[in-house]
């Protein structure tokens, strides 16, 4: 944006040289982006000359507060002139944050989005009901029925990330993680990847994750639901970006319903309930596939070479079925046939749970929309907050926030 407004811009941040970034503010940037870590190494050095800011902005303050950056943010800001135009933006506002705001900024204004900005139309969300130690066969299984082109897993914490992005590459994916404890150029060699497409999975913490833009992310996959409404609106707004179609999956125990409920009704969105693929139903889709596959595909002069010496000992027939059968050997479906809880047994555990939470008292309605094969009502739990309605299709995303805007002092 800089270059095109005639603007001088730095970006500031460690693993980088000193005397460059130095070097380039001194020659007169209008704007400075930087780090908290190598800003407030750089103002405690004394290295900065005269130097106060008009202007300061914190972005996504909620995740520099899960990055542990509070108290370097709080001491930068003893180093920054009183006298100053203050803004800080974040999707979420934990009581830490408001402590800040109210300590860094003079009377400010308070400005959050509404829920219907937060919609997105172009991206279908569903959920699947698992067992908690299916989350990597269900995630693999998922991956393998879909069409994917990129896709985005999030994780909660770190040594996930680290984890699953060496399952799924065991597994045959091009997954590579990112999350806040990698090097800088680590995480600019990942990035880098994902959009080249060396990279096909990015397996990523939301603080990670934030800020990432990158085209054709046709996949958003939550191995946990994310703790609030904001973070799933964040994650889920990686995917259906300029008028592309997008899919969000979320994976949940019955344990995780409450959450999931708490989302649907601050977002104003509902997910399709659907049913992992079973062995069986994704060994029909690869044949359907195939047979595809085999029909537009182009024939090769050598092709006939091949064939008539192929003939000299074998029947045509016996050809076709052993030519097919190395393709099926290569469709190699891992885990269980089975996979998630089916749903008479789920319609039970939510309505033990009911009577559990609300000692028995009235029983609620909720249906459950799987696939083609199963679409039978369930028994659903007990008042408002446990009625599991899957409801029909409600295609959201985009992108939550709020904000502080201060005045001058």
């Amino acid at each position: 944006y800089g270059r095109n407004l005639g603007v001088k811009t730095v970006t500031v941040y460690g693993g980088s040289s000193y005397k460059r970034q130095l070097d380039l503010i001194g020659r007169g940037a209008s704007v400075v982006v930087a780090t908290p870590g190598r800003m407030l190494d750089i103002l405690k050095r004394n290295m900065l000359n005269n130097f106060a800011p008009a202007t300061v902005v914190l972005d996504e303050a909620d995740e520099m507060l899960d990055m542990g950056f509070l108290d370097d943010i709080n001491e930068i800001f003893s180093y920054l002139p009183t006298s100053r135009q203050t803004l800080l933006f974040s999707a979420t506002m934990p009581a830490p944050i408001k402590t800040l705001a109210s300590r860094i900024l003079n009377n400010p204004e308070f400005v959050s989005i509404t829920k219907g900005e937060t919609t997105n139309t172009d991206i279908e969300q569903f959920y699947y009901v698992i067992d908690e130690h299916e989350r990597d066969d269900a995630i693999i299984r998922l991956m393998d029925s879909e069409t994917t082109q990129k896709s985005v897993v999030f994780c909660r914490t770190k040594s996930e990330v680290d984890r699953l992005s060496n399952v799924l590459s065991n597994a045959g994916y091009l997954a590579n993680g990112l999350h806040g404890d990698m090097e800088q150029r680590q995480r600019e060699t990942v990035i880098k990847g994902f959009k080249s497409n060396s990279v096909k999975v990015l397996v990523a913490t939301d603080v990670a994750a934030r800020g990432i833009h990158v085209n054709n992310i046709s996949h958003v996959f939550n191995y946990h639901i994310p703790f609030d409404p904001e973070s799933y609106v964040h994650r889920i707004g990686r995917t259906g970006r300029a008028g592309t179609k997008g899919k969000a999956i979320t994976l949940l125990t019955p344990l995780e319903f409450k959450e999931l409920q708490r989302i649907k009704q601050k977002v104003g969105t509902s997910m399709e309930h659907a049913f992992v693929p079973s062995k069986n139903d994704l060994r029909a889709s690869t044949i359907e596939n195939m047979v595809k596959t085999i029909e537009e595909h182009k024939i090769y002069d050598e092709a006939h070479q091949v064939l008539d010496k192929l003939k000299e000992n074998i029947d045509e027939e016996t050809i076709m079925f052993k030519l097919i059968s190395m393709i099926l050997d290569k469709q190699d479906i891992k885990g269980p046939n089975s996979i998630g809880i089916p749903e008479d047994k789920l319609a039970a555990i939510l309505e033990r749970a009911g009577k559990r939470r609300d000692g028995g008292r009235g029983r609620g309605r909720g249906g459950y929309r799987g696939n083609n094969r199963n679409r039978s009502g369930g028994n659903g739990g007990g008042n408002r907050d446990r009625n599991h309605s899957g409801g029909g299709r409600n295609r959201s995303g985009g992108r939550s926030s709020g904000g502080y805007r201060g005045n001058r002092d």
